[in-house]
């Protein structure tokens, strides 16, 4: 037989509209009555109606990660499963369920997004991408929904966002490749209507153009984050006339493709090729040789946009003051393979 609010509050002492507010959360409610009212709960093996208890809070404690590609795809990349982790990892500590959905394309994603928000099935929403221009974006914030976006808009400034400086970032990577003294340095980029794609590769220019070395077109090439992008590179590379010594790729996963690519050409890392990518997913230490990668703080990236938009949802008009853009620190993590000097 199912426990009602009846059966608790008559068991408590109390009215049933006490359990309620027990329930709520409400101020008026002593500390005492609270603990009393929540111990017999459970005793009785009480389950709140969730559908109900939003009904009257018009509140769901559910967010929604929104994947930018179908999820078969997305998750064979180590990334988003850790940032996936932190999200929910903050989000069940502050009570709140996590939904995840995907489209194949934008229209899919905003569909999607409609749906959950407009069916009041979710609170707010974490987007795991940002485009140049971007329909999911537009509706968000014209219909005021709460929502934070993993990575930064061009076109909305003012906009919640957590993101890494992916320009200083990729700065840092390609100086870390000059200091060993390579000059001829390549760039395998991802999808170029992705910000954080644009962003690396500025950052990989600039530090090129900082030590006034060339940079050819045949150098940089687009892809995906995924394996296959780096392996069909290096067929291309390795085959150019005075060919890169080194090589930044956007994504640890291209990385490994590099990887793959080069030990099928019979090329040895980093003595024919030195290597420095992103993410520093667990695998960038176990692959052969170890690749350096620039740590983003994947997790804590995750953890901070469930933060930040459980935040905005709780107190959407106590946010003077704050901050829109959450900026998380990254670092170079150097192991072998850009542990050479060309020439050497």
């Amino acid at each position: 037989m199912t426990v009602t609010i009846k059966d608790v509050a008559k068991k408590a002492g109390v009215s049933p509209s006490t359990v309620s507010r027990v329930l709520s959360g409400h101020p008026r409610i002593s500390l005492e009555t609270s603990r009393k009212v929540k111990v017999i709960m459970e005793e009785m093996g009480y389950t709140p109606n969730m559908m109900a208890k939003s009904l009257v809070s018009k509140t769901t404690n559910s967010i929604c990660i929104i994947l930018p590609k179908p999820a078969e795809e997305l998750f064979s990349n180590l990334f988003f499963m850790e940032l996936i982790r932190g999200i929910v990892t903050q989000s069940s500590r502050s009570g709140y369920d996590v939904l995840i959905s995907s489209g194949a394309n934008e229209k899919e994603e905003l569909e999607a997004v409609s749906r959950l928000l407009k069916g009041r099935r979710v609170d707010g929403v974490i987007l795991l991408y940002s485009r140049k221009d971007d329909a999911v974006i537009d509706f968000l914030q014209s219909g005021g929904y709460p929502f934070v976006l993993v990575g930064r808009s061009d076109r909305y400034e003012d906009i919640l966002s957590v993101d890494n400086d992916n320009i200083m970032a990729a700065y840092d990577a390609t100086n870390h490749l000059i200091s060993m003294g390579h000059e001829r340095i390549g760039f395998v980029s991802g999808p170029p209507n992705l910000i954080v794609s644009r962003d690396r590769l500025e950052g990989y220019r600039k530090a090129m153009q900082g030590k006034g070395l060339e940079m050819k077109d045949e150098w940089i090439v687009e892809g995906e984050f995924l394996q296959d992008s780096g392996y069909r590179a290096m067929s291309f590379f390795m085959n150019l006339p005075n060919r890169p010594t080194a090589l930044v790729a956007v994504d640890d996963m291209v990385s490994f493709g590099v990887l793959r690519g080069l030990n099928e050409l019979k090329y040895k890392v980093p003595e024919d090729l030195a290597i420095v990518s992103f993410n520093n997913i667990p695998l960038s230490e176990l692959s052969s040789p170890p690749i350096s990668s620039i740590d983003i703080g994947i997790y804590h990236l995750g953890y901070t946009a469930s933060q930040v938009l459980i935040q905005n949802i709780q107190k959407p008009d106590n946010q003077d003051g704050y901050t829109n853009r959450f900026v998380i620190p990254h670092r170079l993590i150097v192991r072998e393979s850009s542990m050479h000097t060309p020439g050497n």
